[in-house]
């Protein structure tokens, strides 16, 4: 039971290629891109699905998983393909070397070729009653499309040709395009026809036939009392007596007759399970009915060249476009409908106190009275989740319950259905954020200047909370070549303090972090502390130390220039500034103030000029301003004041 695309029917026929042979590129080992479908038809036995592939000239075997297990080429023109009833042979209609090609389903070695005169064809292929039947036409003769079959008992080399043409038992039909064709394995010997004119789409056929006996015999025929649109596919109802035209419109034949007997929902063709359900091939996607059915039990979203079902009915396997042809996949799960289901809580709510989640579920296909719905609730207190009472639908779909949340924070509601027969398991999930109550968190030393290299505790005093008494501390040293790094996580101590030592050697943030529990809400607080910059200055060049008053002097020559190196903690870019003041008339008065860079031992030397008279006093210091000295990790820092003395 299969469908071919209408699209390349016609294209075959009365296209200017409809007699030439495609050009085929080497078949790929592992490929499973089909370039354009030419029939597909299950084998249970071997499960296997056999895909004819016009582009290439070949057939491609799958497995049901949709592996490549196995091909062969050289058919000219694969038009479709069918099954004998015991699986074990495999034929397919070339219709540019016009023959009926059979081969070993087990091995796709070619057992037979059967040449067919038919000057179009041979197209659609069954196998029914004992016989491959294939539908053809004469090019330019609107009159010769009929039905033609191939009988494998028959050995050509006894005198006799296997092949017959011109059986279809309906005189002056009046339709020249070849007609679809389908079987019923519960239905043996029977055969559907149906087709129209390609020219003059008001001529119909569709007519079922008996083939089980050594002459088709016909059981029912399209008189023309009412309209078919346009035939693109045809399909046998199993266990009724009915055919479905495009997937569609239901036909019930009686008394060698047909009437109306419903329709589904527009498609384009279908395939129908040996239990009834019935796959429609839509725009961009395959829906599955159940027999009579107004809606779909499910739909796939995939834009579908051809599809075959399971013997079982257990999957659909289908021809999905993709890029350069077309995909094998296996739909699964194609009686089980599939719920769309809602949940939705508050956003917000009181923790203890109670609030109610509301939701839907609904399918297409209707659920049991008394359905049960699973709800599990997680939170801070319950991370892996704990299971709340189940919740029955109501008969609109509809649900709720209430609950009493005891944790704050984000609480999550997700309910479930575990389905069933008709159904398949859903799921849904919202989230509401309930309320923590704030707790205090403390951090001293915010502000406070220290000397370069100081260890300063900074402790952190952690209020009321549930279960939580832990505090992470924090320290990010200002610069960019160091980031933040926990430096003490623990419990606080009974007064509810815990602390942690940060060497001071840069301007540092503390950050004391308060992680939250079920009751009491996260909380985070900072301290910044500064840091002075390590400053020394030695003074070379002088010959002798003395006091003028109170005050220790560096003595030098008049004629000696001084040499003032200064020691400061290194950063990348870091210079020192060079404060210079002389002593006049009873006071300091500057003189200069220059930066220096430091080298990367932190060093940086500058040799005053000598002054060339006596009696002159002068003072220099290093300083570190920060912001200014080229980087802003430290605070600003002053070194001493040095003394000279410039004497004869």
């Amino acid at each position: 039971m299969r469908s071919t695309s209408a699209a390349t029917v016609l294209a075959v026929l009365f296209g200017s290629v409809a007699l030439t042979a495609v050009s085929a590129g080497p078949a790929s080992a592992v490929t499973t891109t089909v370039g354009s479908p030419a029939g597909i038809v299950v084998n249970d036995t071997l499960k296997r699905v056999f895909v004819g592939d016009d582009t290439n000239d070949r057939i491609v075997a799958f497995d049901y998983h949709g592996n490549r297990v196995d091909s062969v080429s050289g058919i000219d023109g694969i038009f479709d393909v069918a099954l004998s009833d015991d699986g074990s042979t495999l034929y397919a209609a070339a219709r540019v070397s016009h023959e009926i090609v059979a081969l070993d389903a087990a091995t796709l070695d070619v057992k037979a070729r059967y040449p067919v005169a038919a000057g179009v064809g041979p197209l659609h292929v069954e196998f029914s009653g004992g016989r491959v039947w294939f539908t053809y036409g004469e090019s330019g003769d609107r009159t010769t499309s009929g039905l033609g079959s191939v009988d494998p008992a028959v050995d050509p080399a006894g005198g006799s040709d296997p092949v017959t043409l011109g059986q279809l038992p309906l005189e002056n039909h009046g339709v020249s395009t070849p007609a679809y064709l389908d079987t019923d394995p519960s239905e043996p010997g029977l055969l559907a026809v149906g087709a129209t004119d390609f020219y003059d789409t008001t001529k119909d056929l569709m007519a079922v036939v008996d083939v089980s006996g050594a002459a088709p015999r016909l059981v029912a025929s399209h008189g023309g009392g009412y309209s078919l649109n346009h035939v693109n596919d045809i399909d046998l109802v199993p266990g009724t007596s009915q055919v479905l035209v495009d997937g569609t419109d239901r036909h019930a034949y009686a008394d060698g007759t047909f009437t109306r007997a419903g329709a589904y929902p527009a498609g384009q063709r279908a395939d129908i399970a040996p239990n009834g359900l019935v796959a429609q091939v839509g725009d961009h996607q395959v829906a599955v009915y159940a027999p009579g059915a107004a809606k779909p039990i499910r739909t796939y979203a995939a834009d579908t060249a051809d599809l075959a079902w399971a013997p079982d009915s257990s999957r659909i396997f289908a021809l999905v476009s993709s890029a350069g042809g077309y995909t094998f996949k296996a739909l699964t799960d194609p009686a089980r409908s599939v719920p769309a289901l809602s949940v939705n809580a508050p956003a917000t709510a009181t923790r203890a106190k109670q609030l109610t989640v509301t939701g839907r579920i609904t399918a297409t296909v209707p659920f049991s009275t008394g359905t049960e719905l699973t709800v599990t609730r997680t939170d801070l207190e319950s991370p892996s989740g704990k299971t709340l009472p189940s919740v029955t639908v109501q008969a609109d779909g509809s649900y709720s319950f209430g609950d009493t949340p005891p944790a704050g924070g984000k609480v999550t509601y997700r309910v479930a259905y575990a389905g069933d027969a008709g159904h398949l398991p859903a799921a849904a999930a919202d989230s509401v954020d309930v309320s923590r109550a704030s707790t205090a968190l403390r951090l001293n030393n915010n502000g406070k200047l220290y000397n370069y290299g100081t260890d300063v505790k900074f402790t952190a005093h952690l209020g009321a909370t549930y279960k939580n008494r832990s505090v992470s501390i924090y320290a990010d040293p200002f610069g960019s070549d160091k980031g933040k790094k926990l430096i003490k996580t623990g419990k606080v101590d009974s007064d509810g303090d815990i602390g942690a030592w940060v060497d001071m050697t840069r301007d540092t943030t503390v950050t004391a972090v308060f992680s939250g529990d079920s009751r009491y809400k996260p909380r985070t607080v900072t301290s910044t502390a500064y840091a002075r910059v390590k400053i020394s200055t030695a003074v070379s060049r002088h010959y002798r130390t003395a006091r003028i008053g109170s005050t220790s002097y560096y003595w030098f020559h008049k004629n000696t220039d001084p040499l003032l190196t200064t020691t400061m903690s290194y950063y990348p870019g870091r210079k020192q500034r060079f404060d210079l003041q002389v002593y006049y008339q009873g006071s300091w008065h500057s003189a200069d103030s220059q930066y220096f860079p430091l080298g990367t031992n932190g060093k940086s030397a500058v040799q005053l000029g000598a002054p060339g008279e006596s009696g002159i006093r002068a003072r220099m210091r290093s300083v570190y301003v920060n912001g200014s000295s080229g980087d802003s990790v430290n605070s600003t820092t002053y070194g001493s004041w040095k003394y000279l003395y410039f004497s004869n």
